[in-house]
């Protein structure tokens, strides 16, 4: 899939619903498939009791990856040539996550290669951001 840099335009944008309603079991599966298993994400006990906060919380890069499913859903996995992100909060259990991606910059040719720039922001269901940050995307 490739989107062409003819049908492109600074401030285009698109929305997602990218996670509803995130689920204890669903953080605790990360762990798995990351390997990441601090107990900060997946034991309540640890997390409250000794850590202090109100409950287990979502991976940054659970975030991070559920961020840029709507940047590979527009534009196609094998054309994403940059992707970064700022953790701003955090994500906790029962959080929906809505991201939306938009065209920042005017489209360049690089190594010839034409190249849009897409900021990516994650709110969730408060409307406080979880996520922001860049892609770098190429186009036909």
């Amino acid at each position: 899939m490739s989107v062409s840099k003819s049908s492109l335009s600074i401030g285009d944008s698109k929305t997602m619903v990218v996670v509803d309603n995130l689920t204890r079991s669903q953080i605790v599966m990360y762990a798995g498939a990351s390997g990441d298993y601090n107990p900060l994400h997946t034991d309540e006990v640890f997390a409250t009791q000794v850590a202090g906060y109100p409950s287990v919380f979502a991976h940054g890069m659970l975030t991070m990856g559920a961020t840029g499913r709507l940047v590979t859903d527009w534009f196609g996995p094998e054309n994403v040539a940059y992707y970064g992100v700022r953790f701003v909060n955090q994500v906790w259990p029962g959080d929906t996550l809505t991201v939306t991606a938009t065209v920042v910059s005017e489209i360049t040719e690089e190594s010839g290669q034409w190249l849009a720039t897409i900021g990516v922001e994650t709110v969730n269901q408060h409307g406080a951001v979880v996520v922001s940050g860049t892609a770098k995307v190429t186009l036909a």
